[in-house]
Order: C-alpha cells, then structure tokens, then sequence
C-alpha cells in the first residue's frame, strides 16, 4: 500500500474502528434486513439505502458515535428516497 493509502485507513480507523468489527456489525445487520418479507418488496433505490444506511450506523456503533459526518450521511441517504417518492408522487 502507498502513504496515501495507509494514511486514509488510519483516519477512517480512528472515526470507525477496526474495519473486521464493523463488518461484523453490518453484515449481521443487513442479514437481518434480508431475511424480513418487506425486503422483497422494496425498490433498488430503498435496499441501497437502507444497506448504507446500515454501514454507517455500523460506524457509529464500532467507532466515534459523535463522528457527525456519519449522521448526516444517514440523513442524506434516507432524504435520497424520500425525494424520490415526493416526486413519483406528483407524476
């Protein structure tokens, strides 16, 4: 790996932990996301978000839960859907 690289990797480390632990999380997490019925009915735009969404509550979880950055990605990545509902609404 690079400087560059392994410079990102410890910033992310210090905001979200240690990346197996989060995946832990958030593969425990998004299974159990799947395996609900609802799942099957959602958009592709709904089940993105809803996997990203779970990433990063994965991070606050695993790391700095006043790391806002993270809050604010789960605002936006909800806000992406629900614009995007609004708008089917009108058509």
């Amino acid at each position: 790996m690079n400087d560059t690289t392994t410079q990102i990797l410890t910033d992310r480390g210090k905001d979200y932990g240690v990346f197996m632990d989060l995946a832990s999380i958030a593969q425990f997490l998004k299974t159990v996301l799947r395996e609900q019925p609802g799942w099957v009915v959602l958009d592709s735009d709904m089940k993105e978000s809803l996997d990203i969404i779970v990433t990063k509550t994965a991070r606050i979880l695993n790391g700095n839960p006043k790391h806002l950055d993270s809050w604010d990605d789960i605002a936006g990545y909800a806000r992406l859907v629900a614009d995007r509902l609004r708008e089917d609404s009108l058509k």
